[in-house]
C-alpha cells in the first residue's frame, strides 16, 4: 500500500528588500503617502508624521550645526532627514546627518561624522533598534534628542563587535554638546526647545 509522502514542515519567514530594491519601489511612489520610509535590515518601516515640536527642535538643531561648523570650515554640514546607505539593507532616514557627502545621490556611510535622531514617540526603537544598527555599521558619533525628557543621549565610539558605544552621555537641555568625533563641533541647547 502507498504511504502518504510527508512533507517537511515550513516555516515562514519575512522577505528582505535591499536598498536597490528599496530606492525602485520608493522611485515609483510606493510611499507617497506615508510621512517618511525607511529599510532597516532589510525591512520596510514607515513613519508617523511629526509634530511641531519635533520638527522645531530638528530645524533649530541643524542651524546651529550649520552655523558652528561653518565657523569651523568643517568638511562636515548638516542634511536633514538625507537617507544613509549602512548596507546592502539598510537605509536610514535620520532627522539630521553631519556628512561630507555633496552629491546628488543616498549618504554613503564613509562620509558620516555624526547622526541625530529626535525623539518623542521612538526613544524605545532610537536607543535599541537603530542605536545597534549604527555602532554595528560603525556610525562614529550618535546623538538622540530626547523631547520627552528634555535631554540628548551622546554615543559614540562604536565597539568593534557592533555590540553598542563605548562612549554615553546623558546632556541635559541647557547644556552645552560637545561632540566627540567631530573635531572642535560645540553647539548650544537652551532655547533649543
Amino acid at each position: 500500500m502507498n504511504k502518504p509522502s510527508q512533507l517537511p514542515p515550513t516555516e515562514s519567514a519575512p522577505y528582505r528588500f535591499t536598498v536597490d530594491q528599496f530606492l525602485a519601489l520608493s522611485e515609483q511612489g510606493m510611499f507617497d503617502g506615508y510621512a517618511k520610509s525607511e529599510l532597516i535590515e532589510g525591512e520596510i518601516v514607515v513613519m508617523n508624521a511629526q509634530h511641531s515640536r519635533h520638527a522645531r527642535v530638528k530645524t533649530r538643531l541643524a542651524v546651529r550645526l550649520a552655523l558652528a561648523l561653518e565657523k569651523l570650515s568643517s568638511e562636515f554640514e548638516p542634511q536633514v532627514e538625507a537617507s544613509v546607505r549602512l548596507s546592502d539593507g539598510s537605509l536610514p532616514e535620520p532627522d539630521i546627518v553631519l556628512t561630507s557627502y555633496r552629491g546628488a545621490s543616498v549618504v554613503p556611510l564613509e562620509t558620516v561624522g555624526l547622526l541625530i535622531e529626535v525623539s518623542d514617540s521612538t526613544l524605545e526603537t532610537d536607543l535599541g533598534r537603530k542605536a545597534d544598527l549604527y555602532a554595528d555599521a560603525g556610525v562614529p558619533e550618535y546623538w538622540v534628542i530626547d523631547l520627552n525628557e528634555d535631554r540628548v543621549l551622546m554615543h559614540a565610539n562604536p565597539r568593534e563587535d557592533g555590540s553598542g558605544y563605548d562612549g554615553q552621555l546623558d546632556v541635559p537641555f541647557g547644556e552645552v554638546l560637545i561632540a566627540a568625533r567631530v573635531e572642535g563641533l560645540v553647539v548650544e541647547t537652551v532655547g533649543l526647545d
